[in-house]
């Protein structure tokens, strides 16, 4: 008789929170989502005054410490480990899978210029770095922080995913990369800069000029700033002498 598979918990907090059970979707309370997507951004256990403090702050610590007892209850009420508490510290479950550890750890290869990362240059990987993290979420500081976190590092590992994808000859995928980037954070130059020399080691002149054109068009009317030397210099003396 075959042994029943364990069904894979995982946590999603890009493109919004999901708690899911193998491929279905577990209902759970708001103040429970709070708690378990807290949990799952920290590196280490973390002490229940340290996540009460952090989850409602704006409440005296006796009105916290409920709050945070009630939430853990509501994670109960899933009927799924999700986390592991003891009297004095709580952590999100050994058993749970995180989707952004993954695409956080795919950001820190591509940006490891000593790694090979021909596994991870994929449109899994463009996925995972073209989504923000809790998107609706804006309600504490704490958000705010992972926000502002996870959002530069995806930048910087699209930039460097388009980069690798172009010095690998696959320039479809590479303006793909460039184009997520560019989308992410229209006013960086880096993201307009990677993308003009995807489309022009593709052989797209006329790609790169329109894509330069539209950064010195966003730069001029956002920040009143003409594009770099360094992007100029990438393109046709006839533009960047304009």
């Amino acid at each position: 008789m075959s042994a029943e598979v364990e069904q894979v918990i995982t946590v999603r907090l890009l493109k919004g929170f999901a708690l899911s059970v193998g491929q279905s979707r577990v209902p759970i309370a708001w103040s429970a989502q709070r708690l378990v997507a807290f949990l799952a951004l920290q590196d280490r256990p973390r002490t229940r005054a340290y996540v009460a403090s952090m989850l409602w702050p704006e409440n005296t610590m006796a009105r916290a410490n409920a709050n945070l007892r009630s939430s853990l209850w509501r994670t109960s009420r899933t009927g799924h480990h999700v986390i592991e508490a003891s009297a004095q510290e709580m952590a999100i479950a050994n058993n749970i899978n995180v989707d952004i550890h993954d695409a956080v750890s795919r950001a820190h290869r591509l940006l490891d210029t000593t790694c090979r990362c021909d596994d991870i240059l994929n449109t899994q990987t463009r996925a995972d770095l073209s989504a923000d993290l809790l998107p609706d979420w804006s309600d504490n500081d704490w958000v705010l922080i992972e926000q502002e976190q996870y959002h530069q590092l995806r930048l910087h590992a699209l930039e460097a995913m388009s980069e690798r994808l172009t010095a690998a000859g696959r320039h479809g995928e590479a303006v793909a990369a460039g184009l997520a980037a560019v989308r992410a954070e229209p006013l960086r130059e880096s993201a307009h800069r990677v993308l003009v020399n995807a489309h022009l080691a593709a052989g797209n002149q006329g790609s790169a000029l329109r894509q330069y054109e539209q950064c010195r068009r966003i730069l001029l009317e956002e920040l009143g700033l003409e594009p770099s030397e360094k992007l100029k210099n990438l393109l046709p003396q006839s533009i960047a002498a304009r």
